[in-house]
């Protein structure tokens, strides 16, 4: 058995493993005690397009003209790879049908809504989990 045909499988494997403990939020409800936690913002996707294409001109011409040249630049390969991992974030929470947010998802499985504080939503989770 070669070595590449072993770590294949084992890879696929630790891409499917599942986030502990993710938090969905936005800019506006910013995620707290979530320090090694995964955080994913809703909004990344519209803030990343503001900021690439907030200064625009009015004139559609001159519009069409900037769009292109920030679409042609050397770095728009890595902006578009921001833009990308922003929506993969909004997939993920629409995939978890999630009904609103800020929220806490524990393992895929549990959802806490109504807050971006993971040490609250682990409180409300233990107390509704209970006793063990």
């Amino acid at each position: 058995m070669r070595p590449s045909k072993f770590l294949l499988p084992l890879l696929a494997v630790a891409v499917q493993t599942p986030a502990a403990t993710v938090v969905y939020t936005d800019s506006h409800h910013p995620p707290l005690n979530a320090a090694s936690d995964q955080v994913i913002y809703l909004d990344a996707p519209d803030t990343v397009q503001r900021q690439l294409f907030s200064e625009l001109p009015a004139d559609p011409v001159q519009a069409a003209q900037v769009a292109k040249s920030i679409i042609q630049s050397p770095d728009w390969q890595q902006k578009q790879q921001q833009i990308g991992q922003a929506y993969q974030g909004v997939l993920q929470a629409y995939s978890l049908k999630l009904a609103k947010y800020p929220a806490v998802v524990f393992d895929d499985r549990y959802v806490i809504y109504g807050t971006a504080d993971v040490v609250v939503a682990k409180a409300r989770l233990a107390e509704f989990q209970g006793p063990r």
